[in-house]
């Protein structure tokens, strides 16, 4: 059959978007590792169906690369505001997405032109589960802090993100837990911002993380290394993350790359 999608990004974490009510694809995980290959395939981070259903305006299904299939991803939710706006699947510009971890609030925010150029996503609350947690990851021993945003993370603050060898440690950090974990390593700067780095669980080294940057975020202002709102660095970009009264607020640019057919 043939099948059309949209490559989208949100500071570089790149998916494949495939309009669920309009396709229907009948093994997401399979065409999520098919597709995701950058050698043979589309190329991306993973794969992401956009549904709809009664509780919300629309749905989510998200796929990492390997197939595995995620609770929630801060910058897919982001490009699924732009994409269902832009292409006139609605006229609301506060939109609601259901997710595996629950029912997301999404601002779309539009530039000159009429189309959205970035979207905050009413994250919901967090969870620190512990703060001085270890793990061992090759030779190294890494020791962070554990929060759960609606998928898990593992937090390493360290000196120095950019000299952490994330092919590495990066593997079985993520494998020491049961079903793995999202891990992020992060340096607190001068300016209050916060230099991020992150092996995500199911896809590996990638240039951005939504609920890592939050969870990133969550940690570092209940550890008091930070204050809110905080700008989380990463390789693909910036992202805003405003912590209050134990609830995330994440804000970033949402881009189309292209459109194609297979």
């Amino acid at each position: 059959m043939r099948l059309e999608f949209t490559k989208m990004e949100g500071c570089g974490n790149d998916y494949i978007y495939i309009d669920a009510a309009r396709f229907d694809v009948a093994d997401p995980a399979a065409l999520s590792v098919r597709l995701s290959d950058r050698h043979f395939g589309i190329g991306a981070d993973g794969l992401v169906l956009i549904g709809r259903c009664p509780e919300a305006d629309f749905s989510m299904r998200m796929f990492n690369a390997d197939g595995s299939e995620g609770a929630m991803c801060g910058n897919a939710a982001r490009c699924i505001g732009k994409y269902v706006f832009d292409r006139g699947l609605t006229d609301k510009r506060s939109l609601t997405l259901s997710t595996k971890s629950g029912i997301k609030q999404l601002t779309l925010h539009t530039g000159a032109d009429g189309l959205v150029d970035s979207v905050t996503v009413g994250m919901g609350g967090f969870r620190i589960e512990a703060v001085d947690f270890g793990v061992e990851a090759g030779d190294s021993l890494l020791r962070g802090v554990l929060v759960d945003v609606g998928n898990p993370h593992f937090v390493v603050f360290c000196p120095d993100a950019d000299a952490v060898d994330l092919q590495r440690v990066g593997p079985s950090a993520e494998k020491h837990f049961e079903g793995g974990r999202n891990v992020e390593f992060a340096s607190v700067r001068p300016d209050g911002s916060i230099r991020m780095r992150v092996w995500e669980r199911g896809s590996g080294i990638t240039l951005a993380c939504g609920t890592g940057a939050c969870a990133t975020a969550a940690a570092a202002v209940t550890l008091g290394l930070a204050g809110s709102p905080c700008l989380l660095r990463m390789d693909g970009g910036e992202l805003e993350v405003t912590c209050k009264d134990g609830r995330l607020l994440l804000k970033g640019p949402a881009r189309t790359v292209f459109d194609g057919t297979i």
